[in-house]
């Protein structure tokens, strides 16, 4: 018997079209408030995260303070690439503020961990190490991808994008699959590298906006039931 198992990291958007052919290219001007204060909201996230290390080896709870607000850098951070050359998926400005919006084209939910193991927390990095790999050719960078992938394969499968909306107005679906596969696989080893998750990522591509999330796992079999005793006889 097996049981599908969302994943705790849950990335879903939605193309938003109509797109602009032109605003794509004065977009990084546009963002560079998000910019400034996302520097030091990663300036934060990097303290914070030593803080729940320690409280997740001792205790082997997440702080959930700390957890809300390290989900939403990522969250913010996640908005702001997907307006720009993450995605440049939408035309609508991404807000200012850590928290969901959920009438935006994208959302980002992590969910909260009641336990995390005390010994996992200290090799994390080490097992995440094939993952670091994978993601440094989607989004260039090595490590500093999962807090910025605006580059690399996902940088330049945006570009064409971005061409190609300025000739046809029209996105490509196809590209915009797999950007979205590679960005989802970017922001699940972020979460998984900054302690939020014992659930090791999947090596897999989970293209489209909306996403299953499911991870089949195995489970104890059901035992077949008891067979039926015959009648009495007389």
């Amino acid at each position: 018997m097996t049981t599908a198992v969302s994943y705790p990291v849950h990335l879903d958007a939605t193309l938003d079209e109509p797109l602009s052919r032109w605003l794509w290219l004065v977009k990084w001007l546009l963002a560079i408030p998000h910019y400034i204060v996302l520097l030091f909201l990663w300036i934060a996230f990097v303290v914070l995260s030593v803080v729940a290390f320690f409280a997740i080896l001792f205790t082997g709870r997440y702080p959930r303070g700390i957890f809300e607000f390290n989900v939403g850098v990522l969250r913010w951070t996640w908005r702001v690439e997907y307006y720009t050359y993450g995605a440049l998926a939408t035309d609508r400005y991404p807000p200012f503020t850590l928290g969901d919006v959920p009438d935006y084209p994208t959302t980002l939910k992590v969910d909260y961990p009641e336990h995390l193991s005390h010994g996992l927390v200290l090799v994390k990095w080490l097992l995440a190490i094939p993952h670091f790999i994978i993601i440094a050719v989607f989004a260039g960078g090595g490590l500093w991808a999962t807090a910025h992938w605006g580059g690399g394969l996902i940088g330049l499968l945006t570009l064409v994008a971005a061409i190609a909306l300025a000739f046809t107005s029209r996105y490509p679906r196809s590209i915009y699959d797999f950007i979205l596969g590679m960005n989802r696989w970017v922001v699940r080893v972020a979460a998984y590298a900054a302690f939020m998750t014992d659930v090791y990522p999947p090596f897999r591509l989970d293209m489209g906006g909306q996403e299953s999330g499911d991870v089949v796992r195995d489970a104890s079999p059901t035992p077949p039931p008891a067979a039926t005793p015959p009648p009495a006889t007389t």
